[in-house]
């Protein structure tokens, strides 16, 4: 078949269907985990993220059975949620048909019901008329009734549509008594739109521990379609889907992504919806196909913090009898983590924070960034930034004597504690006595500054090039009848 493209030639400012001019376009856009969304080096649609849309359609109604096309869909829309309705107008809706974006043929049947001129390779014009079936053959219908089956073309040229489709398009057959121009409600899911918090946290060079704090919600589109001027509202929270995320057919060729843009600052209007949040963009925003926009939650502050050099083997009790073996895995040599901890000033959807400090060229550099789940109001939480550079731990076993018959064990630790640093710092352990879960601590160098049935913490000062040898000893203890037999 020869190449073909497709000619706009606009003959009047009639277009069907159009957004009714009062109305805006609302999306609502879920909560998006996949990295692979906002990646700034893919042109391809995406099918995850889930989006639901609320449009509102214009179209010329004859008061009998008729059919309509609705172009410009996205690429990934959920066919079987989407809902067309005439609120009041007495028209109902007998079938509807998605036709899935392909490219070429997408674009076709999204002309479907419009005038259209099929041209030749030497540009003369083959038919005109009404196209009533697009694809490889195409089937126009003139003012007269007569039909033309056109199988070899060139190019087609709209004589009322201001654009062509990109990505679905939606046939669809109503009927009743409802005539002349009247507004419909469109509603459905897509994937190719999500958001997710992005954060970025600021510490003070001072020996507080203090940090500006920015909170933005970081949203991306690759659904196939340019959404401009629409109403925004974000849901944060965790929604419940029974199915997975409809996936494009295709992968559309254009320009690449547009690169990631900040819109106006503007406050977020939150509410609660069911056990989720949302928040309302006060002002209409543009989202851009391929692109990723960024605007604020909240306004900046500055937020009291805590550093933390965390050593954690994370090694806990998970069987159903006492572990009297000598050796049960514990590893020797465990990274000392350092941490940042904060109270959330007002609900933090999740997302990722980034974490700076200015150094000594004044340039802002990351210390490290960390994965920030859905916060409440007023909850701690606590960002892993790395490994402590000049902080070391060696574990080590000094003890151990198990008397099965007497049910008990003993079991004595050794843990190296280094500092190659030039002040002092402090580490703290966190110990989970892993050999069953009936203990008791019956000595330690250091005293605990916490413990719970789970866990033992040791808060340890380490001098300057300086080392500390915690010990600590544990006795486990049992009946017959906690044991299965």
């Amino acid at each position: 078949m020869p190449s073909r493209f497709l000619v706009l030639a606009i003959a009047s400012a009639v277009a069907l269907p159009a957004l009714a001019a009062d109305e805006r376009t609302a999306l609502t856009l879920y909560r998006a985990d996949s990295d692979q969304l906002f990646a700034t080096g893919s042109d391809a649609v995406s099918g995850d993220g889930y989006a639901i849309v609320h449009e509102r359609r214009s179209f010329s109604l004859t008061g009998d059975t008729q059919d309509l096309s609705i172009d410009g869909l996205p690429a990934a829309l959920d066919s079987e949620a989407l809902s067309l309705r005439f609120p009041g107008n007495g028209t109902r809706v007998v079938s509807q048909r998605l036709l899935l974006g392909q490219g070429f043929d997408g674009a076709v049947a999204g002309l479907v019901g419009h005038n259209v001129t099929a041209v030749g390779d030497s540009g003369q014009p083959i038919a005109s008329g009404t196209l009533v079936r697009g694809g490889d053959t195409l089937v126009i219908r003139d003012a007269g009734g007569q039909a033309s089956l056109i199988r070899n073309y060139a190019a087609l040229r709209a004589s009322d549509a201001n654009d062509f489709a990109r990505g679905s398009t939606l046939q669809v057959r109503v009927a009743g008594s409802g005539k002349g121009q009247t507004t419909a409600q469109l509603d459905y899911p897509t994937s190719g739109l999500g958001w997710r918090g992005a954060y970025v946290a600021t510490l003070s060079p001072d020996a507080t521990c203090r940090m500006s704090f920015d909170a933005s919600a970081s949203i991306a589109n690759r659904s196939g379609r340019d959404w401009k001027n629409v109403s925004l509202k974000l849901v944060a929270g965790d929604a419940n889907r029974a199915k997975a995320p409809p996936q494009p057919k295709v992968f559309m060729a254009r320009a690449a992504p547009a690169p990631m843009a900040m819109a106006d600052a503007a406050e977020m209007q939150q509410a609660t919806l069911g056990d989720l949040h949302t928040y309302a963009l006060p002002t209409a925003v543009d989202l851009p196909d391929g692109s990723v926009t960024q605007t604020p939650i909240y306004e900046g502050r500055t937020l009291d913090c805590e550093r933390k050099a965390i050593y954690d083997t994370n090694m806990r009790y998970y069987g159903s009898a006492p572990r009297t073996e000598k050796d049960i895995g514990q590893p020797r040599d465990v990274p000392v983590v350092s941490t940042l901890g904060f109270k959330a000033f007002d609900a933090l959807p999740a997302g990722y924070i980034r974490v700076l400090t200015v150094d000594r060229d004044r340039n802002a550099e990351l210390l490290g960034e960390g994965r920030l789940s859905d916060t409440p109001k007023g909850k701690d939480t606590t960002v892993s930034l790395g490994n402590a550079f000049d902080l070391t731990a060696k574990r080590e076993q000094t003890s151990f004597t198990a008397n099965p018959g007497a049910h008990a064990m003993d079991e004595g630790t050794r843990i190296t504690l280094a500092n190659a640093g030039d002040v002092k710092r402090t580490i703290f352990v966190r110990e989970h006595p892993s050999r069953w879960n009936a203990w008791t601590l019956t000595s330690s160098s250091v005293k605990p500054s916490k413990t719970s049935p789970e866990q033992i913490e040791f808060q340890v000062d380490i001098p300057a090039h300086g080392s500390v040898n915690l010990d600590y000893a544990v006795r486990y203890t049992w009946t017959d009848a906690d044991v299965p037999h």
